[in-house]
């Protein structure tokens, strides 16, 4: 059964229908403000792309335009949603298992909190099921290039200038942008382990197995560090070059 947990809506992805999402959808942009268009992202699961037609269907039903930014950071579908004024819902299950999935929330004020789970609910339980169709949507690549010239322009030029960077690519929503922010900022970069099948990445709980591979790339590569994040690329995970995995806790993050 698909439930709120710490950080939207998630469950098994044949839980999350192609009816309940479209419902939730449309009950969440019937809530709250926006601007007339609802932004949507997606991770990398197999079940992403089908969700995500179903939150599209949803929101049009409530006569909103909708823009696919396509597989792209969690941080970034939320930089884009707050510049254009409008919510959005992210369809990942973060770093939870690939028969899983969920919806992230956000409204023009920011993350959907706690206390806005009991009003969905309520209007999802009241709300007649819209239909679910192929539907028109605009995509737009500029919520991936805007978080990659944001990222960028934080620091200095060159900033990384000198140092060889690993990126665990995986099947990170990151795997895309995270290698231009780094090579933007100075930084030779390695791509390492890019998976066609998702895999799910919990940043705070490595495995030995995963914990060796990394350090064997960092040998390897002559690596200063490895750089990855878990599936929809909103907790990071960094490597020194001693193979050392960083926890979030020592990262501050």
């Amino acid at each position: 059964m698909a439930a709120f947990g710490t950080s939207g809506l998630r469950g098994l992805a044949t839980d999350l229908t192609d009816g309940l999402c479209a419902t939730y959808a449309a009950a969440f942009v019937a809530l709250h403000d926006h601007n007339g268009t609802l932004m949507i992202g997606r991770d990398r699961r197999d079940s992403s792309p089908r969700i995500t037609r179903a939150v599209a269907a949803g929101a049009r039903s409530e006569g909103l335009e909708v823009v696919d930014c396509g597989v792209l950071p969690t941080p970034a579908l939320a930089l884009a949603a707050a510049k254009a004024g409008t919510v959005a819902i992210m369809v990942t299950g973060s770093h939870i298992p690939a028969d899983r999935n969920g919806l992230k929330f956000y409204t023009r004020a920011g993350e959907f909190t706690k206390a806005d789970e009991g009003p969905l609910r309520d209007a999802v339980a009241s709300l007649q099921a819209p239909a679910v169709a192929s539907v028109d949507v605009a995509a737009d690549d500029a919520a991936r290039q805007d978080y990659v010239v944001r990222n960028i322009g934080g620091f200095p030029p060159g900033v990384l200038a000198g140092l060889r960077i690993g990126v665990w690519l995986h099947s990170s929503a990151a795997s895309e942008v995270l290698p231009k922010i780094l090579d933007g900022l100075g930084a030779t970069v390695v791509g390492l382990g890019a998976s066609r099948d998702f895999i799910s990445v919990d940043t705070e709980a490595v495995d030995g197995e995963t914990r060796a591979r990394l350090a064997g790339w960092v040998g390897e590569h002559g690596l200063d560090a490895i750089v990855s994040t878990d599936g929809d690329a909103d907790r990071p995970l960094l490597v020194d070059d001693r193979g050392h995995v960083i926890p979030g806790d020592i990262l501050g993050l």
